[in-house]
């Protein structure tokens, strides 16, 4: 007999076989001697009252042995078979690589910058000395944005693809299982470059094909139908059809796509700062206590306030975690999260942003949103100085109006200015943050302090343009055989969501004719 139930369980408690058996022996009313075995399908930390727990859903074998359940999945060779090209090697364009091969066509993955190894000396440069290689960076490269901020794997995207398949492939290819039943999965950017690569290996033991410094410049399109690209302005590579997944921030495939009269529509997003507190505050707050127990891990928290018409709100929240520059180009400041796998650093960063709407960028240009984007990073850019250097405030002297005497330590490191963060953010920005902040203080205590850092400007927390694509066959309206795909199209958001995006893309390959 099998059984579902919830439990739940001392912190210290959660790691312990013998404590979690004499829980579910409690919660069944039953003798613990029957219980033969248990899977834990989901465990949650519950913080509301003033002692935390742990949830637990837990499958129950009783009276019957359990049964071990395998997940592999066996790619067949596909060197022969149909070729699709994948212009990113992102989440989204791995995913779709792994797809195609399981649906018996070869993928042709084409990546601007360099792979994961080759583009940690770029990573290195940028932190140290402000040089940003404009097709090499935390942006740029093997496993894209997702390699290098955080390996969050936390999605609402239940309704879109098989989340659980998402998982277990990452498992597969060298993940721990705990991503399989953690509320909030998290892989850790210092892992992720191995996982990775596991994936290429993968790919390219199946017959595919994976290619860096191979920046798509045009795309061959013949009557209407797409017949290749055009890589590095010179080489021109064929297939039966193009998966678009090149991210959020390759501003020349928006750009590419407009001359060429393609269609592309300006997209609403959200613009704000990167916030910084000391973890121990976030701790202390979320866990109800002076100090963090030792078997809790670093506290994360999610905020959320309507200011009038717009929305405020976190997102991409890092415990433990690190600011990271993740310009693209020159002369523009980006700022970004991550945290390592144990979450050790002694800062809690989020990305702390207000909605964008179109209506508040004059015209009828559909980059006009990018463009709007751009300007900002550069004017952040010009006020931090240069090299990288970023404008920053104190949380409270930014809401009272007063440039901060001085900046408190904190994990950016290129290094932060003391400026009037107003100076840098569009009025009705800094209007809505100046509004929200002291509610998030009231909603969490200790988080409206001057002990925060704000640091400008989160700008890439999602797409400012849509590449539109049909409902059905998720090629665009104009071009027969072209896929626009996950973040880069405006139709994902995260490792999870961009990931099933790309397997979505690739089943509707195989319809294509």
């Amino acid at each position: 007999m099998q059984k579902e139930i919830e439990i739940t369980i001392a912190p210290e408690d959660a790691g312990l076989e013998e404590r979690i058996l004499n829980q579910l022996s409690i919660a069944l009313k039953t003798d613990q001697s029957r219980i033969k075995g248990y899977k834990i399908l989901k465990r949650s930390i519950d913080a509301r009252s003033r002692k935390v727990i742990y949830r637990m859903q837990v499958k129950v074998f009783i009276d019957e042995p359990q049964i071990a359940e395998v997940f592999t999945l066996k790619y067949q060779n596909v060197t022969e078979k149909k070729r699709v090209i994948i212009v990113g090697a992102g989440p989204a364009g791995l995913f779709a690589a792994l797809q195609c091969i399981e649906n018996g066509m070869k993928p042709i993955v084409l990546e601007r910058g360099k792979d994961v190894k080759q583009r940690r000396r770029d990573l290195a440069l940028i932190n140290k000395e402000g040089i940003v290689n404009t097709e090499s960076n935390y942006c740029y490269g093997e496993g894209g944005a997702g390699t290098y901020s955080d390996g969050k794997l936390y999605t609402r995207s239940n309704k879109r693809g098989d989340i659980n398949k998402v998982l277990q492939i990452f498992v597969q290819h060298g993940a721990t299982d705990d991503i399989l039943v953690d509320a909030r999965p998290h892989i850790g950017t210092n892992k992720l470059p191995h996982i990775i690569t596991a994936i290429r290996e993968t790919i390219l033991n199946a017959g595919g094909e994976v290619h860096f410094d191979k920046k798509v410049t045009d795309l061959s399109i013949e009557f209407g139908r797409i017949s290749g690209v055009v890589v590095n302005d010179e080489e021109k590579l064929s297939g039966e059809a193009v998966i678009l997944a090149t991210g959020h921030s390759a501003r020349d495939i928006y750009t590419l796509l407009h001359r060429k009269g393609i269609l592309v529509e300006a997209k609403p997003f959200a613009l704000g700062v990167r916030i910084e507190h000391p973890q121990e505050i976030i701790d202390a707050a979320q866990y109800h206590c002076p100090v963090r127990s030792e078997f809790l891990p670093p506290a994360y928290y999610s905020l959320v306030e309507q200011v009038g018409s717009r929305g405020v709100f976190s997102f991409c929240m890092c415990p433990g975690g690190i600011i990271a520059p993740c310009a693209t180009h020159e002369n523009e400041i980006v700022v970004n999260g991550w945290s390592p796998s144990k979450r050790n650093n002694p800062f809690a960063n989020s990305g702390t942003v207000v909605q964008v709407t179109l209506e508040d960028v004059a015209g009828d240009d559909p980059l006009r949103m990018m463009d709007f984007q751009h300007s900002i990073e550069q004017t952040a850019f010009v006020l931090g100085g240069g090299n990288l250097v970023a404008p920053g405030q104190r949380m409270v002297d930014f809401v009272e109006g007063r440039v901060s005497a001085d900046l408190p330590r904190n994990s950016y490191l290129p290094g932060t200015k003391s400026v009037m963060l107003k100076e840098t953010l569009p009025d009705f920005i800094a209007s809505s943050l100046k509004s929200a902040l002291p509610v998030f203080g009231k909603k969490m205590k200790g988080y409206y302090t001057n002990e925060a850092i704000l640091v400008g400007v989160e700008s890439r927390s999602s797409s400012p343009v849509r590449i539109p694509r049909d409902r059905e066959t998720f090629q665009h309206p104009q071009v027969a055989g072209l896929y626009p795909c996950a973040e880069g199209a405006g139709y994902a958001g995260g490792i999870v969501s961009a990931a099933i995006d790309g397997v979505n893309c690739a089943n509707a390959v195989l319809n294509f004719n």
